[in-house]
């Protein structure tokens, strides 16, 4: 049987990570589990496979990858040296490689297609790596997301610059550094409606900072979650027991504004208006 090009979020669950990616699994998880999630779909791991073998990627990726990197060669050192991937891969070049190549037809009329399904307008278009959201390896902000899409040409263009992003120099170094076979990865891309958030964030089912099981920590601020994971404002901190108990808050700093869509203002917010 054909490998799945594009479902809906509600086709994946957690078995189906090679196909849907870490973020599309999990996605699936809960919109089958009943909780409110975004509408949208997900642009599967056999779409990233077909663009590397009908637009010719797949050898060059693999010379890419065999070849090392004139920059560590040279000596690099250093905090750049930091950034380069595994045994010196250079995803500059393969990211250059990425933004050369054209997206096959058969794959832009689908994503067109599904969009249209979705009813098009404003979309986050976020990457969903196999090797994401694991145990041992969150691979959080190791490749890029897009937000307010919007029109058949751009979402395209976002869904070619997700896979491209699976080859940032902190992805790569995160893989090595996590010991993950670059050659074993893929990528999907999830695209969802965007929601005009109020406010949104981040909840941990375990305390990150004590280890503690049984309590809650929510993290949150006033628009799109982007801001608190991109660290772009100081959160608001909630620490709650398992029945829902808040037992501390810690008032966080807005360091941006929210206009009425939930997107983030560069202006600063002055400290009174912080809390």
């Amino acid at each position: 049987m054909a490998e799945q090009i594009i479902g809906t979020l509600a086709d994946f669950g957690a078995r189906d990570l090679a196909a849907a990616g870490g973020k599309g699994a999990n996605l699936g998880e809960l919109v089958r589990a009943g909780f409110p999630v975004p509408p949208g779909f997900v642009v599967t791991t056999a779409a990233y496979r077909l663009l590397l073998d009908q637009a010719g990627l797949g050898t060059e990726l693999e010379r890419l990858l065999a070849a090392p990197d004139s920059r560590r060669a040279g000596g690099v050192r250093g905090r750049a040296a930091e950034h380069q991937g595994p045994a010196g891969v250079n995803g500059a070049r393969i990211r250059t490689v990425f933004a050369a190549a054209a997206v096959p037809a058969q794959l832009q009329d689908r994503i067109a297609a599904a969009y249209r399904d979705l009813g098009g307008g404003p979309v986050a278009v976020r990457s969903s790596a196999t090797a994401e959201d694991l145990p041992g390896a969150a691979f959080a902000g190791q490749q890029d997301t897009f937000l307010d899409v919007e029109g058949e040409a751009a979402l395209i263009r976002a869904v070619a610059d997700c896979w491209a992003s699976l080859w940032t120099d902190r992805a790569i170094a995160y893989r090595a550094r996590n010991g993950i076979d670059p050659h074993e990865v893929a990528i999907a891309v999830v695209v969802q409606r965007m929601v005009p958030a109020a406010a949104a964030g981040v909840l941990f089912t375990a305390n990150p900072v004590t280890g503690e099981r049984s309590e809650l920590v929510v993290e949150a601020a006033a628009g799109l979650g982007e801001a608190v994971v991109s660290g772009q404002v100081t959160p608001d901190s909630y620490v709650l027991d398992r029945g829902g108990r808040l037992l501390r808050f810690t008032p966080g700093r807005p360091e941006s504004e929210t206009d009425d869509g939930g997107r983030q203002r560069a202006r600063a917010v002055p400290p009174e208006a912080g809390g």
